[in-house]
């Protein structure tokens, strides 16, 4: 693949020289990315990226703005300005099915302690509220029930017009970090080390429609909680500043199964391991999780962790992944992951299954007969572990898309239009599939020669 370097680039290769499952050549013949798009719009680091439809996305991060992107060519579309400081969440907000109007609308939380819901076909800023008292730093929309819910330091409960249903008391200074939903009219709210569930109850008569009562609280992590996914509801997935992964129950509110093992120092002193963790305290943080049917994909510190869930363990690791902590990770098609880094790399993995090892014959005759054979070594190994590794898997490094200077914050899947990163230089990069592009050209050019009679086909 071609390499671009943008504002200088980072060392090439850098620490990844450490170990070969780092290092990819230039060749990287399974990787479909070998075009980019740079997209300049931003002042500041572009954090987020919500894809508004199959052809469109927007971007926000810490210049307040918000830009409306086309997916196919890289065309700015809007800039939405109102916020006066940096955005720290946004979300679409869909549609009802029984409106006329299907104008797509998203909702974007800021510094400046206000939420505007915006109309991306227009540019309009439809709505405003200014009423929090601390800034909001996740939002989350039930669309079974036409509320939208948003987390600082309480949580709050809002209708499509943007009237303030109901609210609790003052939860945390550190704020809700994450919130999901999940059934029976409830969402998980992480504050600190704590989940707190909820649950949207009819209001008795004279309010306007919810109340919001806590239900439990689980305390079951030792710090933290940075991350929180529902899969399927059937389970949500937790993950904490110090690398716990605990899988919950939906209904019960139980644990299911944890990891605690994502990181094993080498044998040291407690002190010396007190120092290392003072050192790297982010070596084992748990940035972000998603899921697929069977597996759970976790980004811990520079590693990535493919977690099974009818299993219940660790299937397959790349401890070094990258050069520093990973911020985000996603499934792709074709048993494909992509993740990306502070290092300022985007790096795509596939995931394969190992042969499974064949167990060696029990030596017979002289020699094992005065226990110069094989028995005590293969004795040593017992068949449980064989069986971990007929079924493990391994993630291996297929492309390396190297565009950005600074940390990678995020990025977007488009099937037919490519992948879409985000960074702290500023820049959008638009990662293209090569070969397709090259097919559309040539289309796009034969058509064009056919229109203006310079193309004659003999029959």
């Amino acid at each position: 693949m071609l390499r671009w370097l943008i504002g200088g680039g980072r060392e090439p290769q850098g620490l990844a020289e450490k170990s070969p499952l780092q290092t990819i050549g230039e060749e990287q013949t399974q990787n479909p990315y070998t075009e980019l798009l740079v997209l300049k719009a931003h002042h500041d680091i572009v954090r987020y990226l919500v894809q508004l439809d199959d052809s469109r996305f927007a971007s926000a991060g810490d210049d307040g703005t918000v830009v409306v992107w086309n997916a196919q060519t890289g065309e700015k579309l809007l800039e939405l300005n109102g916020h006066t400081q940096k955005i720290t969440a946004i979300i679409t907000l869909p549609c009802l099915e029984t409106c006329e109007e299907k104008n797509q609308l998203i909702l974007t939380a800021s510094a400046d302690r206000t939420v505007i819901e915006w109309d991306c076909d227009t540019g309009r800023q439809v709505q405003k509220v200014s009423c929090f008292q601390s800034t909001v730093k996740c939002l989350a929309v039930i669309q079974r029930l036409d509320v939208w819910l948003s987390g600082g330091n309480d949580l709050c409960v809002w209708n499509r017009k943007l009237d303030l249903l109901c609210q609790t008391s003052h939860l945390s200074d550190t704020g809700i970090t994450a919130l999901i939903e999940i059934p029976k009219n409830c969402v998980v709210a992480a504050v600190g080390k704590e989940l707190i569930i909820f649950r949207l109850v009819a209001a008795t008569e004279g309010s306007l429609g919810w109340d919001i009562l806590e239900v439990k609280r689980l305390l079951d992590h030792q710090d933290n909680i940075l991350s929180l996914v529902n899969v399927n509801d059937v389970s949500f997935v937790s993950g904490s500043h110090v690398g716990e992964l605990i899988i919950w129950d939906t209904l019960g509110w139980t644990v299911q199964a944890c990891e605690r093992n994502f990181w094993d120092p080498s044998p040291q002193l407690d002190a010396q391991r007190e120092i290392k963790l003072c050192q790297k305290p982010n070596d084992v943080s748990i940035h972000h999780l998603t899921w697929d049917e069977e597996n759970v994909f976790v980004a811990v510190g520079r590693g990535l962790y493919v977690y099974n869930l009818p299993m219940k363990r660790v299937i397959a690791c790349q401890k070094a992944a990258h050069d520093s902590s990973v911020l985000h990770v996603a499934k792709l098609p074709n048993r494909q992951v992509i993740s990306c880094s502070e290092d300022g790399s985007v790096r795509i993995w596939e995931l394969r299954e190992k042969q499974q090892l064949s167990v060696e014959p029990a030596p017979t005759g002289f020699f094992n007969m005065w226990g110069f054979g094989r028995v005590n070594k293969q004795a040593s190994h017992p068949a449980k572990k064989q069986q971990e590794n007929a079924t493990s898997c391994s993630l291996e490094l297929i492309g390396d898309l190297i565009g950005h200077s600074s940390s990678v914050e995020m990025f977007l899947y488009f099937e037919d239009h490519g992948l879409v990163t985000c960074s702290a230089d500023h820049l959008i990069i638009l990662w293209k599939n090569g070969e397709r592009e090259s097919g559309l050209r040539s289309l796009k050019l034969f058509q064009k020669l056919e229109e203006n009679g310079d193309l004659y086909l003999s029959v």
